[in-house]
């Protein structure tokens, strides 16, 4: 482990290129749809947009949280956009996507907490595209019980929702999350609907110890979570929180090893690795 901020050799992002990259970007840009690749800056934009692969964010981009970790804006939401299930859908059926990744920001504002608008999305999305598979990364609806329950009716393919650090380290990056709400929203969807594949991710290099990885592991496999990612936390500003470790790729690799030896049916680990990386392979 590397004990300063310098980007080691081993944090290399592919440049964007290519067509399919090109023509994702115009059309994200014309449709003025936000995604969480460029508002949280993923490292694998570059590859992701290449290969037709996008995680659409919708209700806004800007977030009514202030997590430490995170890039997405915070601050007071505009309204929303009930275009926002048409335009998707279409991008998507334009550029034959066969497996789409949505997430958002929080709306603590909204009484729904933007639930509705999930749903709407999906449906109008599986609507225009039957072939499509669906990941929904959502927020923790402060374990509002009712309003995730619209999001297991509607049946995504994969619920995920990051549990992000160890729990000595949650209050203090996540703000206004819980460590053990989060658990018990993953416990909850896969108790619901047993079909539902369930996901998590957690970022390395905040400050946890490898004792504390290793047991928030077995806290999120308690939670008869199916899959984990694994990556390296980047700061995405000098005024966001800041690097205390660089994890060596060995290292990395171990967790995958662990992982995996512990039941998850997929675990992706690795330096780069982001919630939404390889998530076509996820719902296999």
């Amino acid at each position: 482990m590397i004990l300063h901020n310098r980007k080691p050799k081993w944090i290399k992002v592919k440049l964007p290129r290519g067509k399919k990259y090109n023509e994702l970007k115009n059309l994200i840009s014309l449709k003025n749809l936000n995604t969480i690749c460029q508002s949280a800056s993923c490292p694998n934009i570059g590859e992701c947009w290449t290969n037709g692969v996008a995680t659409f964010m919708i209700l806004g981009n800007i977030c009514t949280r202030s997590c430490k970790f995170c890039g997405v804006k915070t601050g007071k939401p505009g309204k929303l956009d009930w275009e926002e299930p048409k335009k998707i859908a279409n991008s998507i059926k334009i550029l034959k996507i066969k497996h789409v990744v949505l997430t958002s920001v929080n709306r603590d504002d909204l009484k729904d907490m933007g639930s509705l608008m999930w749903v709407e999305t999906i449906r109008k999305i599986r609507k225009d595209n039957p072939w499509i598979t669906v990941e929904a990364l959502i927020p923790d609806f402060k374990g509002n019980e009712t309003i995730i329950n619209r999001i297991i009716d509607i049946h995504p393919e994969v619920i995920s929702h990051n549990i992000e650090t160890v729990h000595r380290l949650t209050k203090k990056i996540r703000v206004q999350a819980k460590y053990d709400r989060s658990l018990k929203i993953l416990q909850y969807i896969k108790e619901k609907n047993k079909n539902i594949r369930t996901k998590t991710g957690i970022m390395l290099g905040l400050g946890e110890h490898k004792k504390e990885i290793i047991e928030t592991m077995k806290d999120i496999k308690q939670s008869n979570v199916d899959i984990l990612t694994i990556g390296q936390y980047l700061q995405p500003s000098i005024h966001h929180y800041p690097v205390k470790k660089f994890i060596i790729p060995e290292q990395f690799k171990e967790y995958k090893f662990i992982g995996m030896k512990m039941g998850f049916k997929y675990v992706e680990s690795g330096p780069l690795v982001r919630s939404s990386y390889h998530a076509e392979k996820h719902v296999k």
